[in-house]
């Protein structure tokens, strides 16, 4: 249904006067006659006129291979970041461990803004909450900050499909500034799973397009550098499907094989987690079946309508799982969302990526020095 019609009166209105009358449109126009479907974007995916995908993240203190090893991971051994607050959520977690402090990146997301923006969580001894902030903002939507170790530097390869490519982010302070290094693919590469296996480096990842594209396709490629330049695989799409096409968590070797976590969409957007076995991979063969099925079945009381994250460091484990909220609060948002655009509040206003220098960053600083001693300060 289209906005309604605007009169000559109202565009010759100046200034302040115009904003101000823009105001009072927003909000007739929210009224119960013009009730529509909020805007489906792919990383937030609403289901109806008044259903709205809310995300919890947690860690687990195993390793992948553990996880998979014993088919899951159990609620009692998750420790799960804390409530984002009404129509908000933090997803996508993906971390790292440093001098005994855990940092877990997550996509941090508000019905009211609708632009993702990548947030940290650090960890102390006993698993306690010691710190948080920002770590990268941008004009587009972000999410899925996968991590990369390689030759000394730390690297974040968040999902920015709207700027139309796959930007590497190279860590300059430990783990709130991040400065691009290089557009290493210039496609809009969605949910990009980097991993270096046998000679190469090796990128799986989904496409926008039509009839939920993104849901069903899995497309690879490969590069003997993680600066590229990246070659796509002569099979792609190397898996089509909602099933098991749409990567979802870190690539991993268990038992000898590589593994790649993939999220079933073929019911609600990140149903599960379906793994990966990969048997073959060449740059013209592609060959791999689902031999693991991951549940958010009993993992959060009221979460249990999708997971569609595992990723994992070291010994530490990320899932996430989602409940699909029915709310009567549609209009509202919708409001609030309007309001902020139109008075620009939806804008990045906070710490984004740093300008790349043309020289090679400072020494990472470590997590426990970076934001632990501000949380202390903070009190």
């Amino acid at each position: 249904m289209g906005r309604r019609p605007r009169t000559n009166a109202r565009r010759a209105r100046p200034g302040a006067l115009a904003r101000i009358n823009n105001l009072f449109i927003v909000f007739f126009e929210v009224g119960p006659t013009r009730r529509r479907p909020i805007p489906e974007t792919d990383r937030a995916r609403s289901v109806g006129a008044v259903m709205y995908d809310i995300w919890r993240s947690g860690f687990v203190r195993r390793s992948l291979s553990s996880v998979t090893a014993t088919g899951g991971v159990r609620s009692d051994e998750v420790r799960w970041l804390p409530d984002s607050g009404p129509f908000e959520y933090v997803a996508d977690p993906f971390g790292i461990e440093r001098d005994g402090v855990l940092t877990v990146f997550v996509e941090a997301f508000d019905y009211r803004v609708r632009r993702g923006e990548i947030h940290f969580y650090q960890y102390g001894a006993d698993d306690a909450l010691i710190g948080k902030g920002v770590a990268l903002i941008e004009p587009v939507h972000l999410s899925y900050p996968s991590l990369i170790e390689d030759g000394g530097e730390l690297y974040m390869l968040p999902e920015g499909y709207k700027a139309g490519g796959l930007t590497l982010y190279r860590c300059v302070r430990f783990p709130d500034q991040w400065e691009p290094v290089k557009q290493i693919m210039d496609v809009p590469a969605i949910d990009a799973t980097v991993v270096r296996h046998g000679d190469k480096w090796w990128a799986f990842y989904s496409l926008p397009g039509p009839a939920d594209r993104a849901m069903r396709e899995l497309h690879v490629a490969f590069a003997d550098s993680l600066m590229g330049p990246w070659t796509p695989h002569a099979a792609n799409p190397v898996r089509t499907g909602f099933e098991a096409s749409r990567p979802g968590g870190t690539a991993f070797v268990h038992d000898g094989a590589l593994h790649l976590p993939v999220q079933d969409c073929s019911t609600t957007y990140g149903a599960a987690i379906n793994l990966l076995r990969i048997d073959v991979l060449t740059p013209e063969t592609f060959e791999a079946r689902p031999v693991k099925r991951f549940e958010p079945t009993g993992l959060l009381a009221d979460h249990e309508d999708g997971l569609h994250t595992l990723s994992g460091l070291g010994d530490v484990t990320f899932v996430d799982v989602k409940r699909i909220l029915s709310s009567s609060s549609e209009g509202w948002i919708k409001a609030q969302f309007k309001l902020r655009r139109l008075l620009g509040l939806n804008k990045p206003s906070a710490r984004r990526a740093a300008t790349p220098s043309g020289r090679r960053p400072t020494t990472v600083q470590s997590a426990s020095v970076s934001t632990a001693a501000s949380a202390r300060a903070r009190g």
